[in-house]
């Protein structure tokens, strides 16, 4: 079975989202480190990882998403990951990683896309 690894950006208004499906480990987080710096480099700020269809994350994807933090924080940006409750057996695998870490309260945590945009609606609880 090949498993594809994907990132696709779409721009909603002053916010990058990046589409993210497959594995994210050794081989393809670098990938992922890659889009993130080009959005950044771009002038976009305020970044938006929807893991949604991320069915797999070990600690080098973990490694991606606190160098994404630490880069969006040192613009002064805003980061938003996107990992549903329902989805794996027990929800989002990346977020049952970063909860095992103790690493998932570093992030704003969104259910969709669209809760993630609207500045009304807070985070998920860690």
């Amino acid at each position: 079975m090949v498993v594809t690894f994907k990132v696709t950006c779409v721009e909603q208004e002053e916010w990058a989202v990046l589409q993210v499906s497959g594995e994210l480990d050794l081989v393809t987080s670098p990938t992922l480190r890659q889009r993130v710096h080009d959005v950044v480099a771009e002038g976009r700020h305020c970044l938006v990882l929807d893991l949604s269809d991320v069915f797999f994350c070990d600690s080098s994807g973990v490694g991606v998403l606190i160098a994404a933090r630490r880069l969006i924080r040192s613009c002064q940006g805003r980061l938003r990951l996107i990992l549903p409750a329902q989805g794996a057996v027990d929800g989002s695998h990346v977020n049952r990683v970063l909860g095992a870490l103790g690493v998932r309260r570093l992030f704003d945590v969104y259910a969709g896309v669209e809760e993630a945009l609207t500045e009304e609606a807070g985070p998920l609880s860690a």
